[in-house]
């Protein structure tokens, strides 16, 4: 049976990829977006109330526990014999992607700008760094038994790679003043992002859960009776 481990990046996913699509359709609904002016961005979308209130809860929640699917990763991988800088930078690019999209969540676009786009930065850019260290991991270690099919690491190859051209495409695209087709570029970006996290159920699939273990600081001894590691 899977454990609740396995599960998360599948919901993750599904949570994300559900609210900003709802977000959309609720935008649609009440006319805050008009798509006979072209297609609009996610941001746009999430922008105004009642569904910018849905918006910033879907982000939220979704950086939190993209952030607990980064550290769990890291530990498997500290477990598996990758090297600590190496998994420590990994790690660091996952952090940042969930902070960038808690950022956006909450600075939205009209309100806040500059903040906004700083989030969305940090969201895209090292959320892509981000599978890209995670699919050369997966390379290095290609010896060793990892879960899942063989065709998993070319299938985020495929993703990343095409993650990168769609970030390239909407930075010109933008800047060239085609906001509908830049538009069309970074909603399908997220849906890839979206789905790159999901892949972690492969990993995941040997996981039933994890265990927090608190260690006295080097060179103080253990307090008499402290509880054993506890399970979570």
């Amino acid at each position: 049976m899977w454990g609740y481990l396995t599960l998360l990046p599948i919901f993750l996913a599904l949570w994300a990829i559900a609210g900003v699509w709802i977000v959309f359709g609720i935008a649609v609904a009440n006319r805050t977006v008009n798509l006979s002016q072209g297609f609009p961005y996610i941001s746009i979308c999430g922008s105004y109330p009642p569904q910018s209130c849905i918006f910033s809860q879907v982000l939220n929640m979704g950086a939190a526990l993209a952030a607990w699917i980064c550290i769990v990763r890291y530990h498997q991988l500290r477990d598996w014999g990758v090297g600590t800088c190496f998994n420590q930078l990994t790690l660091w690019s996952g952090l940042i992607c969930a902070l960038g999209t808690s950022i956006v969540g909450n600075f939205q676009e009209k309100n806040q700008k500059p903040t906004h786009l700083v989030g969305a930065f940090l969201a895209f850019i090292p959320g892509n760094i981000y599978f890209w260290l995670q699919f050369l991991q997966s390379w290095r270690m290609s010896s060793l038994r990892q879960p899942g099919e063989p065709w998993i690491r070319p299938l985020r190859l495929g993703l990343c790679g095409l993650c990168t051209l769609l970030i390239m495409a909407m930075i010109v695209l933008h800047f060239l003043q085609l906001r509908s087709a830049a538009a069309a570029c970074e909603w399908a970006l997220a849906m890839l992002l979206f789905m790159l996290f999901g892949l972690f159920t492969v990993d995941f699939s040997e996981l039933d859960g994890c265990t927090l273990c608190l260690r006295p600081q080097p060179g103080l001894p253990a307090l008499p009776g402290s509880p054993a590691p506890s399970q979570v």
